[in-house]
């Protein structure tokens, strides 16, 4: 019988707050009701902000909560061997494209467009999507400006990835924090454009990371607050190119602020 396996993922880039608590918590108590296993995970790709300090914070944070975890705790910052190894596929199987585009210019183009009365197209979070000019830019071009150590991020090519893959593309999601009954639902990684998976000093994202460990760890059931739940089908997608096997998700209620807004380390709501 395969032993269930749940992971609380926090990232070291500020306090936890009580939203990272109560899923913390509902992770432990989902984990022992079904005889399964908790593992910790810290998402530390992001090297410019997460810092030792806010980690020893979390381990403090958590023993203080009774959590108990199976070791070793994997740290994402100590495998960036294993995502360049993955990212390499994806380049060579050209899925990802090198994107140059800086902010500004990625206003300006989209500000040019707003004025021809075009609206630009915008992903889940409101955030507009990228405007991929580079798609068109010759193999020569890309290298060129890689080796003149030009910023870029590595893109996905959502259209070609999509054609890659079966054209179901879903998720089991349970209905509540009891894991009883589960739907299925479509997963819409299109409307999130060409999302990055990598940037040029680090061979990781978000995105990329977590379908990567969760494989790695044998991670069966996703247990994480609501707001990940569109960003669901970009993971999907990764698994489905990469042949990653496919965990169960729930995406739990989040803990809000008086002011009815989710809570959040950029906006002081720490303990």
């Amino acid at each position: 019988m395969t032993l269930l396996t749940f992971r609380f993922a926090p990232s070291p880039n500020g306090d936890l707050h009580l939203g990272h608590a109560y899923s913390a918590l509902l992770n432990q108590k989902l984990a022992s009701a079904a005889g399964g296993r908790l593992l910790l995970r810290i998402e530390d790709i992001d090297t410019t902000r997460c810092t030792p300090e806010f980690e020893a914070g979390i381990y403090r944070d958590l023993e203080w909560l009774e959590l108990a975890w199976e070791q070793p705790v994997r740290r994402q910052s100590e495998h960036f061997a294993e995502y360049q190894a993955v990212l390499d596929r994806l380049i060579g199987e050209e899925l990802v494209y090198p994107a140059f585009m800086s902010r500004g210019e990625i206003r300006a183009h989209i500000a040019g467009s707003d004025k021809r009365g075009r609206d630009w197209p915008r992903d889940p979070d409101g955030v507009p999507l990228y405007p991929a000019m580079d798609k068109a830019l010759p193999i020569r071009e890309r290298k060129r400006r890689i080796a003149e150590n030009l910023p870029f991020a590595w893109r996905l090519d959502i259209e070609k990835s999509m054609a890659c893959v079966s054209a179901d593309l879903s998720w089991t999601e349970f209905s509540d924090d009891t894991l009883g009954g589960t739907r299925r639902i479509e997963a819409r990684p299109q409307d999130w454009g060409d999302v990055i998976v990598a940037r040029r000093d680090i061979p990781t994202s978000y995105h990329l990371a977590v379908v990567v460990d969760d494989a790695l760890q044998g991670i069966s059931h996703v247990v994480r607050g609501q707001d990940l739940f569109l960003a669901t089908g970009v993971q999907r997608l990764l698994q489905d190119l990469l042949g990653l096997p496919q965990p169960a998700y729930f995406h739990h209620p989040l803990i809000l602020g008086p002011d009815g807004r989710k809570l959040s380390k950029s906006l002081g709501d720490t303990g």
